[in-house]
């Protein structure tokens, strides 16, 4: 089974960050965007896009924790955190390539997107005023560049 994360349209995406307080909703259950697990960032002055875990195939993150308390489920990709193990010492938030893992300082441990496990959508897409969210696969995701970089040259052709 191809691992499923959630990819941002930078074309679509206006900063809003909806994204981040559904998120924070859903999981902290708080009107907190600090609590996010999604985070929306600025690319260009005029371009913004929302980045969260991209369930690595080899995650950096669960081969970084000294206690183990990382792992990643083989069928869907999530990377779960077992907080009985997990003392929020931050290794796996510096070896997360993507900067998208956050230390909960009151549980002294740490949070990482797990797609609202338990949800059809998970929310940030849900609510996502843009459709600029949606859960994909690299498949999908190559499939579209190269549809999208073909459009770009056929019209480029036509012009000509």
């Amino acid at each position: 089974m191809t691992k499923e994360f959630i990819v941002c349209d930078p074309n679509k995406c206006v900063g809003c960050e909806l994204c981040e307080l559904a998120c924070a909703i859903e999981k902290a259950e708080l009107l907190d965007i600090t609590r996010t697990r999604i985070f929306s960032i600025r690319v260009e002055p005029s371009l913004m896009m929302s980045v969260t875990c991209r369930m690595c195939e080899s995650p950096t993150c669960v081969a970084s924790c000294p206690r183990d308390a990382l792992s990643q489920d083989e069928e869907t990709g999530v990377i779960h955190v077992d907080e009985d193990e997990c003392v929020g010492c931050g290794w796996c938030v510096e070896a997360c390539e993507f900067g998208v893992i956050i230390e909960d300082a009151g549980k002294a441990t740490v949070e990482i997107c797990d797609l609202c496990a338990g949800r059809k959508v998970p929310a940030c897409v849900e609510y996502c005023p843009k459709d600029a969210l949606t859960l994909s696969t690299p498949v999908q995701i190559g499939q579209q560049t190269r549809k999208e970089v073909l459009g770009e040259l056929l019209a480029e052709l036509i012009e000509a």
